[in-house]
């Protein structure tokens, strides 16, 4: 019944797009990838902001139904709820019948299974879709990488231009591909050194994502002076390498939303590049990894290095057992948990002066942000955690009894 019900939604939802994008002459750009979809996809809408007339959602509106309700500025109602739902369509319909007050939508395409980023091109025709990476993601549902490749790369069947992460995304899966651009930190079509950013003190993921954004801003012919007036406008998003004040003059790494093992590696090497008298990282499960869990976790426990880490706290099933014991085997220390409330409360009093704390895991059985909770100074900062909706502290409450 849910699935009929989200197909007929958007059924509705694409024909709507389709009349709106035939009325206007706004142009659509498409993020895809395995990780840095979000940070990618709000970096590009600050720069462009600076000179257009940019619509894009804050949050994670990435599958078929909810991409559609980004064009209109709409929430998404409950499935189940008809009268919300024509009431959706009611509005929708009356701006497609006006002249569409933006010049670009930014929109960021998810998928976890076969075939998810093909069903898109029902609605979508991108001027440029960026692919951020491809990467081991969601593995109980792809058979291997070639699979993810292939999954991601469906995006550009519907795409004039393909803007690729050369650094994130093996050159075998795309350099047969003619109508593709390429960006990174060096050997790619935009790159640090030719685009002239200044990225020092990001992470990799930031200075991705401000690669990206300016690299899809030349293509739109934005001028350069208001780029950089958008580059100065970019905040992480929470949960995505967000820098939050902690307990003793500490810096908490926030990258809590989501974790796959490349992501994983690209957080754990910008803490190991920060200057601090003690360096402590909080991980947990890396879930959706199917039969090659116990091998990525385990790869991740082999990356952590005693020499730069004071503390490994792992949290969830996989982190505990395989992570955690490579990471011994490393020589590191190791502390297990199965709730993020008990690890935030174990690190608490360990927190010296000038620490940096990195925090990541994925979604259900972890919520890694918890354990951040503990470790703020500032009450309020709680509100800068990703997850934090009444719904989700219920579902978290009920999870751990915390």
């Amino acid at each position: 019944m849910k699935k009929i019900a989200k197909r007929i939604v958007a059924a509705i939802l694409g024909y709507q797009v389709r009349r709106l994008c035939r009325k206007n002459s706004l142009k659509v750009i498409g993020v895809a990838g395995s990780i840095g979809k979000t940070s990618t996809k709000l970096a590009i809408a600050s720069v462009l902001s600076a000179g257009l007339r940019v619509r894009y959602q804050e949050g994670n509106y990435n599958d078929l139904v909810s991409v559609p309700l980004v064009f209109f500025g709409e929430n998404m109602p409950g499935l189940f709820n008809p009268f919300a739902w024509l009431a959706v369509f009611w509005r929708n319909q009356k701006q497609v019948r006006k002249p569409y007050p933006f010049d670009v939508v930014v929109v960021e395409l998810g998928s976890d299974g076969p075939g998810q980023i093909a069903e898109f091109k029902r609605y979508l025709n991108l001027e440029i879709a960026v692919i951020t990476a491809i990467t081991p993601e969601h593995m109980q549902f792809f058979e291997s990488l070639d699979d993810v490749a292939k999954e991601e790369l469906r995006v550009l069947s519907y795409a004039t231009l393909g803007l690729i992460n050369a650094d994130l995304c093996p050159a075998e899966y795309y350099s047969a591909i003619d109508n593709k651009l390429t960006y990174g930190l060096t050997a790619a079509d935009y790159n640090l050194g030719n685009l002239k950013l200044d990225v020092q003190g990001l992470s990799k993921p930031e200075q991705y994502s401000r690669l990206a954004a300016v690299a899809v801003a030349k293509k739109l012919g934005l001028d350069e002076n208001l780029m950089a007036q958008g580059l100065m406008k970019i905040q992480p998003a929470a949960g995505r390498m967000r820098q939050l004040k902690g307990i003793n003059g500490s810096t908490i790494i926030d990258d809590s939303y989501n974790a796959s093992p490349e992501a994983m590696k690209l957080a754990l090497d910008f803490l190991y590049s920060q200057k601090a008298p003690q360096k402590i990282a909080i991980l947990g499960n890396m879930n959706e990894l199917g039969r090659h869990s116990r091998q990525a976790h385990e790869e991740i426990g082999g990356y952590c290095d005693p020499n730069q880490l004071n503390l490994v706290v792992t949290i969830g099933h996989d982190a505990n057992r395989y992570m955690a014991q490579a990471a011994e085997n490393k020589g590191c220390r190791v502390e297990r948990f199965d709730s993020p409330y008990k690890a935030g409360e174990f690190v608490k009093p360990l927190v010296e002066s000038g620490a940096a704390i990195l925090v990541k895991g994925s979604q259900n059985g972890v919520f890694a942000e918890e354990s951040i909770k503990s470790l703020l100074p500032i009450p309020s900062d709680v509100n800068k955690l990703v997850r934090q909706s009444p719904e989700w502290l219920r579902i978290k409450q009920k999870a751990f009894d915390g």
